[in-house]
């Protein structure tokens, strides 16, 4: 059974920081490439940053280059979003996303609010 579990959210001052974790299962994990992506209120789904199989590549969003870092440990099946610097407009829900040829699994979203 494939999962993809995501953790890590939570209420978060501007300005602080926080880190997102997604667990993968029942795949081969280290075949996929892997994204975060997230939904704010009233918001189609964006991309925020996605990194290859082997942790080679990755590509972020205009609005979170420079302060969110996507790395994966495939002995560990796990890919991480460490965000810094948060502001209001990241407030959404964030999901893992895998990609391999023509499959693909989502996870069940986290949610981050930044708020004072």
């Amino acid at each position: 059974q494939v999962q993809l579990v995501e953790s890590g959210g939570g209420l978060v001052q501007p300005g602080g920081s926080l880190r997102l974790s997604c667990a993968a299962s029942g795949f081969t994990f280290s075949s996929y490439a892997m994204s975060w992506y997230r939904q704010a209120p009233g918001k189609e789904r964006e991309l925020v940053a996605s990194i290859t199989s082997i942790g080679g590549s990755t590509n972020y969003a205009d609005s979170v280059k420079g302060r969110f870092t996507i790395s994966r440990d495939n002995a560990k099946n796990t890919v991480y979003l460490q965000m810094n610097s948060l502001k209001p407009e990241d407030t959404a829900v964030y999901y893992c996303y895998a990609r391999w040829l023509y499959s693909n699994y989502w996870g069940q979203g986290t949610q981050v609010t930044v708020s004072s």
